[in-house]
């Protein structure tokens, strides 16, 4: 497993950030999606399986993009 940080842009409202969690929770291989809207960042412990465009294609699913992935 892997911790990875994810800066999503266009987010205004809490109902963003349920909506991009959502999608990220339902992504294989991503466990303990979070999202905070405020500062317009996604937590998430994903598998060695799981890609950069796995994220960005869920984030986008929710209708937002993601400008930066980090893992730590």
């Amino acid at each position: 497993m892997k911790k990875v940080i994810m800066e999503i842009q266009g987010m205004h409202c809490a109902s963003c950030a349920s909506n991009v969690e959502k999608s990220l929770s339902k992504t294989q291989g991503v466990k303990n999606a979070r999202v905070n809207m405020i500062a317009k960042k996604g937590y998430a412990d994903i598998e060695d399986s799981v890609s950069e465009e796995d994220l960005r294609k869920a984030v986008r699913r929710a209708g937002y993009n993601i400008a930066k992935i980090n893992y730590e």
